[in-house]
């Protein structure tokens, strides 16, 4: 059943940046036929994490609508290494890495978007078949003077910042991309408007009916600052285990808990604002826990984090780290136990009173923890490991 276009709209407006220009989807959508989406995805880094999946509950949902999604895998533009947002070259990445990144994103993307109606395409099917004279007159629809209108291209040519002529090409290929699968829409974060943009053009240089851009805001991480990212370790990662992604949502503010309902979810705002924000803030967490693993863990996760955080109590369930050693400094502890990513994370833990040792918080980074017999040890709410000498 063809579902009426003013809704569609405001379906597909709900949380966007931008849609350039309205005017064209509308003219799109009223032919009545599904519209080819396109969505590119380097496989740059093996894991993804729910910023990522802004622009996966915008395919979704299009996805819903009746509209065919092209998931294009740039195994070929992975080669080049996308310019956007560096202030240097990008090193390229192997051909195993780019291989073995590529099952496991899309083992990711898939806890979202339906496998069965998503067309997977890798773009070195058909770049691969590109000659030097094809390169060229790619080139050559485009300007440097344009390309220079890009911030982070403007940036590095004032700070006299080297730019590399394979980095002007990356652009060229992803808009080249479009005109071969003669997308209709072409969807991606704000980041992503400049290449984006040029697809548009190059589709009309290509005499095809160009492609409407739908933009998404960057997620903000869960310090409601900056954006997701695991380097800044305010991120919740979609493979995370199912405790970790209750605990990391309960611990948003009230503020990001809506942005993330808008931006991640189909739920309407007006029932959001309506419910408790402890509330909102459960029913969010079983959400992302149900969407990446299952109802049944979701309910697992709640009822773990009520017994330990509501109740004060220690998880049942805690990993059990042996040393060798009868005694560590704390942060060398905490790093060999998984607790944090880096020593210089530890410190910052320690600094702010998120470490424990049997209950009793650290304050000297330099203190010998003694591990001949069992200790508990723990960073923040949610992390916690059982640690021993033996």
């Amino acid at each position: 059943m063809q579902i009426d276009i003013n809704k569609q709209l405001e379906i597909i407006k709900r949380g966007i940046v931008e849609l350039i220009p309205e005017e064209e989807l509308v003219k799109k959508l009223s032919k009545g036929k599904p519209l080819k989406i396109k969505w590119g995805a380097d496989p740059s880094a093996p894991d993804i994490h729910l910023g990522h999946t802004v622009v996966l509950n915008k395919l979704r949902q299009l996805q819903e609508l009746g509209h065919e999604i092209i998931f294009l895998v740039g195994d070929f533009t992975a080669r080049i290494g996308d310019p956007t947002g560096k202030s240097e070259t990008r090193k390229p990445l192997t051909e195993e890495e780019i291989i073995k990144n590529s099952k496991t994103y899309q083992d990711q993307v898939f806890k979202i978007l339906d496998k069965n109606k998503t067309k997977v395409v890798y773009n070195s099917h058909w770049l691969n078949d590109l000659k030097i004279n094809d390169v060229i007159n790619l080139a050559a629809k485009y300007t440097v003077a344009r390309m220079l209108e890009r911030e982070d291209f403007m940036n590095r040519f004032e700070q006299e910042r080297p730019i590399s002529i394979h980095e002007f090409l990356y652009p060229l290929i992803q808009g080249y991309d479009s005109v071969h699968l003669g997308s209709d829409v072409e969807i991606g974060g704000t980041d992503q408007k400049f290449n984006m943009l040029v697809g548009r053009e190059l589709q009309r240089e290509f005499k095809q009916e160009p492609q409407v851009i739908i933009t998404l805001p960057i997620l903000e991480g869960l310090d409601g600052v900056q954006k997701m990212s695991k380097s800044l370790g305010n991120y919740i990662g979609v493979t995370e285990p199912p405790s970790e992604i209750f605990g990391k949502t309960m611990s948003i503010s009230d503020a990001l808990m809506l942005r993330y309902y808008e931006l991640m979810t189909d739920v309407p705002l007006a029932e959001v604002k309506a419910m408790h924000p402890k509330e909102a803030k459960v029913r969010l967490a079983k959400i992302f826990v149900s969407r990446f693993y299952s109802d049944k863990e979701a309910a697992t996760a709640e009822a773990g984090f009520e017994s330990v955080f509501a109740k004060g109590n220690v998880p049942e369930e805690i990993k059990t780290v042996n040393f060798s050693e009868k005694e560590l400094i704390i942060t060398q502890l905490l790093l060999k136990g998984g607790l944090v990513t880096s020593l210089s994370d530890a410190k910052r833990m320690i600094k702010q009173g998120g470490v424990r040792v049997d209950e009793v918080v650290v304050k000297d980074e330099k203190e010998m923890i003694n591990i001949q017999k069992e200790r508990i040890v723990n960073v923040g709410k949610r992390k916690f490991v059982r640690v021993k000498c033996g």
